[in-house]
């Protein structure tokens, strides 16, 4: 679908340089934007490099597992029945984690790691509202620490890449506040598929 998509917005690009006689500026954006995100993708790989080998050694030191207790309390109301399964909380705090320290290329695999656990517990079926739960908050997702946007405006010359922190608090602790109340609002609108 994103293929789609990017395809589309590159055909609009076309057809709008062809039809107001600028194909030259689209040519030279295409060429310019092109050079610009593998150099920024090159400055941010360090970073990224390293905190995805953080997120490696906590799940490797044992340290996954002391978080899940410590984010059980606040999981736990989240996950239902699920929150029992040992394996499915370290996955999910792990995520947990990885996004709280705005980790979202670490997040991923880890993510998909729970989602997986999650959906054998339901019984590979249907949508489970454990696993809407998990991929709700990790789309919304609360951080603490904006790396990979902190990275990026690093990268991009920022002088102080961090002082977004204020804004990226309220506003990601306000997207999942919204989204699980929706979930919750919502939830008898769609019952659970048998």
């Amino acid at each position: 679908m994103l293929s789609v998509v990017w395809v589309c917005f590159l055909v609009l690009a076309l057809v709008c340089g062809a039809v107001t006689g600028r194909m030259d500026a689209v040519t030279a954006a295409v060429s310019t934007g092109a050079s610009e995100a593998v150099t920024l993708a090159i400055s941010i790989a360090g970073l990224m490099c390293f905190w995805s080998g953080m997120m490696e050694l906590i799940s490797a030191s044992g340290l996954a597992e002391k978080l899940a207790r410590l984010l059980q309390p606040v999981l736990r109301p989240l996950f239902g029945e699920a929150s029992h399964d040992r394996e499915a909380m370290e996955a999910v705090s792990a995520n947990v984690t990885a996004n709280l320290l705005g980790l979202s290329n670490a997040a991923t695999p880890l993510g998909l790691k729970a989602v997986d656990r999650l959906y054998t517990l339901a019984g590979r079926h249907g949508s489970p509202d454990t696993v809407l739960t998990l991929i709700t908050l990790n789309t919304a997702s609360i951080q603490i620490i904006p790396s990979t946007v902190a990275a990026v405006r690093g990268a991009c010359g920022a002088a102080a890449p961090f002082d977004i922190m204020p804004a990226v608090w309220v506003a990601s602790i306000t997207s999942v506040a919204v989204v699980l109340l929706s979930g919750r609002l919502l939830r008898p609108f769609f019952p659970a598929e048998k």
